[in-house]
């Protein structure tokens, strides 16, 4: 009996202590954005899961903003604070699919202290196959998370999340982006600079992955797209849209070309305009996405891009001709269409 009670008292004297220090640890450097705070020893973070990192920060935290932006990973490297005269947050994450669209809005008006008035949205060719666009996907998990008993006491708790927490001390300890997506307290994304050998052979990956994935014999368009596009609308009524396909390398263009989906790409810029009345189109051979120095692999751009995806939006719509970015509408998409086969010749 009293071998027993020394064994409890020697345990919990080990893992009190040992999981005090994780929790406090965890808290210290919060991986999962759920307390906001921000000092020199957490100022660069990791993706954990982006989905419930921006959705813990929108709903745990100070949120207000009147624009939303949307998208895939390409979308995260735009800095919300660069579109001046908005208060922009950047709710774009992995692998968004166009049917997540609708619960990220939903869910950002409902968390917003002022009225969100207007989405700008970062589209993605390769999504509108019918295995990257049928599958039904939503915010909904995650937003049953937020609101479960204690959950951020027993997140803090977790072991997984405390090497995640070490990561993050390292890398802001040595003030060092060394992944290719880090975030900053503000939601900002940073990558690292990769060399152009490694940027070359990255590319060369990725656009073999998209050959066979993406671009391959199992593509199709997904003849709902449209429709999908057009109900989500239809349940926004109160905002405005900014539209704009993300500008993938030339490199990545020709392979898509070459898998004969120069009809698919000419009728999902159809779709998009008959649906939200125009596009800012960046994909297609132009200035930038001929310079696989402004990628890391071809597939996603650095942030400096982002920017200027950013001020061309803010350029507006009368600017219709420019050297990355082509605002398309009903009026001009055909000009547009002949000028960009060209360039995929």
């Amino acid at each position: 009996m009293r071998q027993a009670k020394q064994f409890i008292a020697i345990f919990f004297l080990v893992t009190v202590p040992a999981l005090a220090s994780v929790v406090a640890f965890n808290f210290y450097i919060d991986p999962y954005w759920m307390y906001g705070h921000s000092h020199s020893f957490n100022d660069h973070q990791v993706t954990v899961d982006e989905r419930e990192q921006k959705t813990n920060q929108i709903f745990f935290q100070d949120f207000s903003y009147d624009t939303i932006i949307l998208g895939s990973s390409r979308t995260t490297y735009i800095n919300q604070n660069s579109f001046k005269g908005m208060k922009a947050y950047n709710y774009a994450v992995n692998n968004m699919s166009i049917r997540e669209y609708d619960t990220f809005l939903k869910f950002a008006k409902e968390n917003s202290d002022q009225k969100v008035r207007r989405v700008i949205i970062g589209m993605d060719f390769f999504k509108t196959s019918i295995s990257e666009s049928e599958r039904p996907a939503s915010l909904v998990n995650y937003e049953k998370k937020v609101h479960q008993p204690f959950y951020r006491i027993r997140s803090l708790m977790s072991l997984d999340l405390f090497k995640y927490s070490l990561r993050n001390f390292k890398m802001s300890k040595d003030n060092n982006v060394a992944e290719l997506r880090v975030y900053d307290r503000s939601n900002v994304a940073d990558a690292k600079v990769v060399s152009t050998e490694e940027a070359e052979k990255n590319t060369k990956e990725k656009i073999e992955r998209f050959r066979d994935e993406f671009y391959g014999a199992n593509y199709q368009y997904n003849p709902r797209y449209k429709e999908y596009l057009t109900i989500f609308k239809s349940r926004h009524t109160d905002v405005d849209f900014i539209i704009f396909t993300t500008p993938i390398s030339a490199e990545l263009f020709y392979a898509m070309v070459e898998e004969g989906h120069l009809d698919d790409y000419e009728r999902w810029l159809r779709d998009i305009v008959d649906v939200f009345g125009g596009v800012y189109n960046f994909m297609y051979p132009n200035e930038v996405t001929l310079d696989l120095s402004n990628y890391f692999d071809g597939h996603h751009f650095y942030p400096h891009i982002g920017d200027r995806i950013a001020h061309r939006l803010l350029e507006g719509t009368d600017v219709q001709e420019s050297s990355f970015g082509v605002y398309i509408t009903k009026n001009n998409i055909d000009k547009h269409l002949r000028e960009v086969k060209q360039l995929a010749k």
